[in-house]
């Protein structure tokens, strides 16, 4: 990704709430990377303590921590995204550190962001921010996160396309006014598989750097390139109804699905170990339920001797993002332990693996 921005004229931020870890964060410094996106408050914070100055928080600003906000941009060079004039009012009469400013444009996720086309609310936002002199505008950010709902390529192609046009219309709309205005784009499915970025200066990819069955499945990346497992103990076989039970719940890897070939919901596929060797069963053996802790594993009666009880089975999710979350550290393949952002608990009894 590194390269393909680079090869494109493109600042790569990539977005780091998919790992939450500065040891994974230490991969991108070796790419190159100098700056980088989060979605909190408190994740800007833990990264910063670990070298990152140059920082963007991609949620429209929560104006409550603005005490917060004020104390970080002390320290570093810190944006922040908003898109509405309530939160605007509010950091214009509260920002007292130097901030950069993007306004998010609703390119059709439709889940945050103005759309490109009310230039009268984007007007009204910039009387605002030039009232505090220690705000500085940007540019426009988007996340195409529509692309997550796309059945083909050709869609997640369609919707990128659709997405540049309506930023490349804004920049060129303003542009005069604001001449170092930059356009920001994110989303791992199409800066996966797009070659198209006429006048785009940034993106933000997350996802792609451990990738899941989700990007599989809108193909986004090679089955190859999916590089997390939760590795969970096998705690019960039940012959009967062909189902096994994983200590594995939805507080370790979601609830976040897809649908299978057998049309039911798929929640990860499972990896077992025979010996030195490591055995991806087919789809026909999945992961089709869970409680809080625990999960379970649909296996076909010609598969259902390979597992046993007591014996470790590798899960790979379907959005890595929850799951790494969920876990709140890692262990290479190489047995190497990588920590993230402290959460206020962790659980024991299983773990996500990044291999690297």
């Amino acid at each position: 990704m590194a390269q393909k921005a680079k090869a494109k004229n493109l600042l790569f931020r990539p977005h780091f709430k998919t790992h939450q870890s500065a040891a994974v964060g230490e991969w991108f410094r070796d790419a190159g990377v100098t700056a980088i996106t989060v979605s909190s408050v408190q994740m800007a914070n833990y990264f910063a303590k670990h070298g990152w100055d140059d920082i963007t928080i991609a949620i429209p600003v929560n104006i409550l921590e603005i005490n917060q906000i004020n104390a970080l941009a002390k320290k570093i060079k810190l944006n922040l995204l908003v898109e509405n004039r309530d939160a605007m009012t509010q950091l214009a009469k509260f920002i007292k550190s130097p901030v950069g400013l993007f306004i998010e444009i609703d390119t059709g996720h439709n889940r945050t962001g103005i759309m490109a086309s009310k230039t009268n609310q984007i007007d009204n936002l910039f009387e605002i921010i030039k009232q505090n002199p220690a705000i500085q505008f940007k540019g426009f950010l988007t996340h195409a996160g529509h692309t997550y709902q796309a059945k083909t390529r050709h869609e997640i192609y369609n919707f990128h396309f659709d997405a540049l046009l309506k930023m490349r219309s804004l920049k060129s709309r303003y542009k005069k006014d604001w001449p170092d205005l930059i356009v920001s784009m994110g989303d791992t499915p199409s800066q996966s598989i797009c070659e198209n970025f006429d006048g785009v200066d940034e993106i933000r990819p997350g996802n792609f750097v451990f990738y899941d069955l989700m990007q599989l499945k809108l193909g986004s990346c090679n089955f190859e390139d999916i590089a997390i497992r939760l590795v969970c103990p096998v705690i019960a076989k039940h012959g009967s109804r062909n189902e096994i039970t994983i200590y594995g719940g939805a507080i370790h890897i979601s609830k976040d699905s897809i649908i299978n070939i057998d049309g039911k919901s798929l929640y990860g596929q499972i990896v077992v170990r025979q010996g030195k060797e490591k055995i991806l069963l087919d789809e026909k053996n999945y992961l089709c339920g869970m409680s809080q802790e625990n999960g379970i594993l649909k296996i076909t009666y010609k598969d259902f001797h390979l597992i046993n009880v007591g014996d470790l089975v590798e899960i790979i999710p379907v959005h890595s993002c929850l799951t790494a979350n969920l876990m709140g550290s890692y262990y290479t393949t190489e047995g190497e332990h990588l920590p993230m952002i402290p959460k206020a608990h962790e659980h024991s009894s299983s773990r996500a693996k990044a291999s690297t």
